[in-house]
Formats: C-alpha cells, structure tokens, sequence
C-alpha cells in the first residue's frame, strides 16, 4: 500500500531524515518532501491509524491524506 501525508512541523533536513529513518524503523519505505510537507510512505501493513501514530509519537502534526 502507498500512502502520501501532510505533515505538519518538518522545517529542515534534519526532520526530513528522522521521519524517514523512523519510519523505515517500521519496515516501511518513506519519502519526505520539505516543499511540499508531506511524506510518502509504501509497506504492507500500512494503514492510516498506523501512519498518524508514527508521525505524532515523533513530535510532528499529522495534517491527513494529501490529495
């Protein structure tokens, strides 16, 4: 499955890389776009709960699906 996220309060390349390697930490593969503030994410398991927790427990808004 392949999600794509807003997220709220990734300002730098720093909160790019940790949400990716966090997120990889849980056996999916992410790609965080600074510009745009999102994140997309592709594993199994994956589902929207999953995701929002992930993002929140790291610090950062979970702002829903981007579109």
């Amino acid at each position: 499955m392949t999600m794509t996220v807003k997220v709220g309060g990734m300002r730098c390349e720093h909160c790019k890389a940790r949400i990716e390697k966090s997120l990889a930490a849980e056996g999916w593969t992410a790609t965080a776009d600074l510009a745009a503030a999102t994140v997309c994410v592709q594993g199994d398991g994956l589902t929207a709960d999953l995701l929002k927790n992930a993002v929140e427990d790291l610090g950062f808004d979970y702002l829903g699906e981007a579109e």
